[in-house]
């Protein structure tokens, strides 16, 4: 076996509940190709992430045609999303609109598995306001992503808000001394709110994961 081949994870649905996905950062086209082959070919359905534009648009016109991408979150589904199945029960939020990329990819995470989402997007602690209007839509949903950089306030103040699981999914947006998201990573683990739950910087798609493990697992179509 070559050392470049993909080896599919075949059992991963049935051993942790998750569809299989694919990170494309660092692959080359030829492999991404290559995978999307050996997918096709056993029926299988596939979510890629981190699949920039210079990647899709090298990729051959008959694999694009069978990609639904979305260029803001770098997702690309191969092969049909999971039914949405049950009321909508994750709310996706971010403190601006440099946050939505991130946000984005776990709003397609979650769709890739048949669970939808609310996108609550610019209510970050600069203009409160902004946020105290949604706060009851929030409260009524099981669990909030909060994509937020900078100072990464917004998780600690819905964690003091909402009822629901709060995950802050700290993201590499602001200037200087925010050191490409480390501050909000600080700042988000450090948070007095209790139970609030951090992934890694810029990481929507494991916090999509972690909500669905809150939740009890991707649900029955």
């Amino acid at each position: 076996m070559s050392p470049e081949e993909y080896v599919p994870d075949l059992p991963r649905a049935a051993r942790i509940g998750f569809g299989e996905a694919v990170y494309c950062a660092g692959k080359s086209v030829a492999q991404i190709a290559a995978i999307l082959d050996e997918a096709s070919g056993r029926d299988a359905s596939l979510l890629l992430t981190r699949l920039d534009e210079t990647r899709f648009a090298a990729l051959a016109e008959r694999h694009r045609a069978g990609l639904d991408y979305d260029a803001v979150s770098r997702t690309a589904f191969a092969g049909p999303p999971r039914p949405l199945a049950g009321a909508t029960r994750v709310a996706v939020v971010t403190a601006g609109t440099s946050d939505i990329p991130v946000a984005r990819e776990a709003v397609r995470t979650l769709r890739f598995e048949g669970l939808a989402a609310d996108e609550i997007a610019d209510v970050g602690v600069a203009g409160l306001w902004r946020l105290l209007a949604r706060v009851e839509e929030l409260r009524s949903r099981a669990v909030v992503i909060v994509a937020a950089g900078m100072d990464a306030a917004l998780p600690s103040v819905l964690g003091g808000l909402v009822p629901g699981l709060v995950i802050a999914v700290p993201t590499s947006v602001g200037y200087g001394v925010a050191e490409g998201g480390r501050a909000a990573l600080a700042a988000a683990l450090a948070s007095c709110a209790p139970g609030v739950v951090v992934v890694n910087i810029d990481n929507g798609y494991g916090a999509a994961c972690a909500a669905i493990r809150a939740l009890g697992g991707r649900p029955v179509s």
